[in-house]
């Protein structure tokens, strides 16, 4: 019996590309989306929903064994902040609420690097160190970055009132191969100083996607509770090595690791570690 997993927020960026990666191996998709797919593969079917429709999300579960949850606004200039904030919370609260009732054990969530704080801030913020784990403190300032804080919190909360494991994914600057080579063409030679919020840090568009399909067959061979992941590029969006980018940015940056020359700003142990992932895309292949 072929197995069918839920993907929310089907219609995005992210999420034509999980649908199409759970597709390729051999696993029906549930689409779900506020606004219709342009094309479906055959082994999709399209549910139209709201994020909050909690009702319909339990209907559309049905047979499903696994939920990756994607719908969200993808950042701060896309609406009021309020509306940022309460869409993201609420339809994040609404995807693990149906997941309970409809009796899913495992769930992925579209978590960010920018819940740490940095990449939207009103005043120009660093990091405290790199590279950057799983434990560095969130200091958000805008209502997106507090959005994704407020998603792993609530993920974490479910995973502790209910039998489920809740991978947070921790997905950097989304990025088709075009677009990274279009990024580094234009950037100046000694890199951007805005990029040192993120730390000029990217994730191709198809990693990101297989990264999704890993947690869920991860958390399918243990109970894993609720896990946050970073999920980055290896290596840095620029064509200055990481450590001279630091030097020249950000002296104040503790560097806890030796850097060499391509090495990115994010750790990327725990994604090997629990889900066994580690990119296979780079902007200089």
């Amino acid at each position: 019996m072929r197995q069918s997993v839920l993907v929310t927020g089907a219609n995005g960026r992210l999420g034509s590309a999980v649908v199409d990666e759970f597709a390729s191996h051999g696993i029906d998709v549930v689409a779900v989306d506020r606004t219709p797919l342009p094309t479906l593969t055959s082994a999709a079917r399209f549910h139209h929903l709201e994020g909050n429709d909690v009702p319909g999300l339990v209907s559309a579960m049905q047979g499903c064994s696994g939920v990756v949850h994607l719908a969200a606004i993808p950042h701060p200039v896309e609406g009021k902040e309020e509306v940022v904030f309460g869409n993201n919370t609420g339809a994040t609260f609404a995807a693990l609420q149906a997941a309970v009732m409809a009796g899913i054990t495992r769930v992925v969530i579209a978590s960010s690097v920018s819940a740490y704080g940095t990449a939207w801030s009103a005043e120009p913020t660093t990091f405290d160190y790199v590279p950057v784990d799983e434990d560095h403190p969130m200091r958000n300032a805008d209502p997106y970055g507090l959005s994704k804080e407020v998603d792993e919190r609530t993920a974490e909360m479910f995973s502790r009132r209910a039998p489920m494991t809740v991978v947070a994914l921790r997905f950097h600057w989304l990025a088709t191969p075009e677009e990274q080579q279009e990024r580094v063409r234009t950037q100046p030679e000694e890199g951007s100083a805005d990029d040192l919020r993120v730390l000029w840090g990217y994730v191709d568009v198809r990693d990101a996607a297989r990264a999704c399909r890993l947690a869920l067959e991860a958390a399918a061979d243990q109970s894993l509770g609720f896990v946050p992941i970073n999920i980055v590029a290896a290596d840095v969006l620029a064509k200055r090595p990481l450590k001279q980018l630091l030097a020249s940015h950000a002296p104040h940056v503790q560097v806890r690791a030796e850097l060499d020359e391509t090495a990115g700003g994010f750790s990327i142990d725990r994604a090997r570690e629990v889900i066994g992932w580690e990119p296979q895309h780079s902007w200089r292949q």
